[in-house]
């Protein structure tokens, strides 16, 4: 996997290494994307939906190792009064390094500099990823409202 494709909405300019990998603002090009998702357990994205998504990105980042993307995290929404945290993954054979604590600092530092008060921010933690996110102030909702979804 490589090659990013860089969507012009991101503002900051600063990278963050982990020893050999980067974190880099951005998202991963079409094909890369839809790799990560495979690979990682995510669900597969068409070529179609990846191309309209990926670019009203309204913040990424991107996990370098070795010249590959082998990571990722965005943010999408409306920019103003509701944001949603998606495509957090690290490929299996990156994992157990701290990455996907690093794209979620990167992504909630982020949302505390550009998201106006009052934004709802969400996101969807599959299995124990809601450690992960209970560290960075995010908590479960239920009983009070339940997540539901409908594949199109």
């Amino acid at each position: 996997m490589s090659d990013k494709a860089d969507t012009g909405n991101t503002t900051s300019t600063a990278n963050t290494t982990n020893g050999s990998y980067e974190l880099r603002p951005g998202v991963p090009a079409i094909e890369t994307y839809r790799a990560l998702r495979a690979a990682t357990g995510l669900g597969e994205k068409s070529v179609e939906g990846a191309a309209a998504g990926l670019p009203n990105t309204w913040y990424g980042v991107t996990v370098e190792h070795a010249g590959a993307t082998v990571g990722m995290g965005r943010v999408v929404g409306d920019g103003g009064c509701h944001l949603q945290i998606v495509d957090i993954c690290v490929l299996p054979e990156h994992q157990g390094r701290g990455l996907g604590r690093q794209i979620m600092e990167e992504l909630t530092a982020e949302l505390e500099r550009r998201a106006p008060a009052g934004a709802y921010v969400s996101l969807i933690a599959d299995g124990d990823a809601r450690h992960l996110y209970a560290k960075f102030g995010f908590a479960e909702t239920a009983p009070v409202s339940v997540g539901m979804a409908r594949l199109f």
